[in-house]
């Protein structure tokens, strides 16, 4: 509600301006110790997932646990749930089916990979501590009569809680006098949603009295979105179906574009992705030309044409399997543009 009129209640999934803001002030500033701070950076999400999926479970079961996890319970109540459709937009919860539409067998084999270490995480680190401990890794609150068992976080919970520190997690840099970054979760900027085009400045440190802004780095308007650039806007949809669990459709100024009319509008996320394939581009992610070929390869399975009348039929109907159809569509023709 920006006013006082019903024209004035804007609904949107995501953060917005109540009031003006010039350029260059903080739109949003959070303390360091209101962040849950997970660790030192690491390429394996399940380690800070086990810390998350323990606090979250303390919380949601009321089990024994540090008073400050309990005084998280209005953060974590904003986390996407447990199989909701944001997660399971991501490729970690693909059927097989799905997986196999997207033809792209680097995807099918990170994906895997993933829950691989999850799984390996879950058995080695959760599961023997909740059953060692009545208190531990409880989804849910015990009853009388329940078996001791039952109430324990599964291994799907465990992928759950990995695709909340992949999606949500923010690499923060710790002290001037350190060279740490940590993984931190910082409430109401992991709300803000993904525009590629996004003029605003994360800035801040994981370091105590230290503060987490989102700096405007343009005039921002009353009702206004605050959007932020995942994966430091360099990220095509390879990354944003594994990572996120959507697919970049466009920055708001390629959509600004896009209705100009000049020729078929392609998002850049999938020329990114375009690009890999093809050896071109700045990617750190550089495919061998065995993957290449690979790649390529699976694409070639069907053509555009097919793809886009299979679409069009409605005859695919499961989200993950559409979704998976959406995106090599895509990938092909930032191929074809790009070609």
């Amino acid at each position: 509600q920006i006013g006082p009129n019903e024209e004035d209640v804007i609904q949107l999934r995501g953060v917005i301006a109540l009031r003006d803001i010039s350029k260059g002030e903080p739109i949003i500033e959070i303390p360091y110790e209101m962040a849950l701070d997970l660790g030192r950076e690491n390429a394996d999400p399940t380690l800070p997932a086990t810390a998350l999926l323990q606090k979250y479970c303390a919380w949601r079961s009321n089990s024994d646990g540090p008073p400050g996890d309990k005084e998280r319970g209005d953060y974590f109540a904003m986390l996407p749930p447990y199989l909701s459709d944001d997660c399971l937009g991501s490729t970690d919860f693909f059927s097989d089916e799905a997986l196999e539409m997207l033809q792209s067998p680097m995807i099918v084999e990170e994906t895997t990979s993933r829950r691989e270490l999850v799984q390996a995480r879950y058995e080695r680190d959760v599961q023997p501590m909740a059953e060692m401990s009545s208190n531990l890794y409880r989804w849910e609150s015990s009853k009388e009569g329940d078996d001791a068992d039952s109430n324990i976080a599964t291994q799907s919970h465990l992928q759950w809680a990995s695709w909340i520190i992949t999606s949500r997690v923010l690499t923060v840099q710790g002290s001037p006098e350190s060279n740490t970054a940590n993984r931190v979760l910082i409430p109401l900027i992991d709300m803000c949603n993904h525009d590629r085009d996004s003029p605003h400045i994360l800035t801040g440190r994981a370091m105590p009295g230290g503060m987490l802004k989102v700096l405007a780095g343009v005039d921002v308007k009353s009702g206004d979105a605050i959007n932020i650039g995942y994966g430091g806007n360099v990220e095509g949809n390879d990354r944003f179906i594994q990572d996120y669990g959507f697919l970049d459709a466009g920055g708001s100024k390629e959509r600004g574009e896009k209705t100009k009319g000049n020729g078929e509008f392609v998002a850049e996320a999938y020329k990114i992705v375009a690009k890999k394939l093809l050896g071109k581009g700045r990617t750190t992610a550089k495919l061998t030309v065995e993957e290449e070929e690979r790649a390529l390869e699976a694409l070639g399975e069907t053509s555009l044409k097919h793809d886009e009348e299979l679409l069009a039929s409605g005859k695919v109907v499961k989200s993950d399997e559409r979704m998976a159809l959406e995106y090599r569509i895509g990938v092909k023709n930032g191929y074809t543009v790009l070609w």
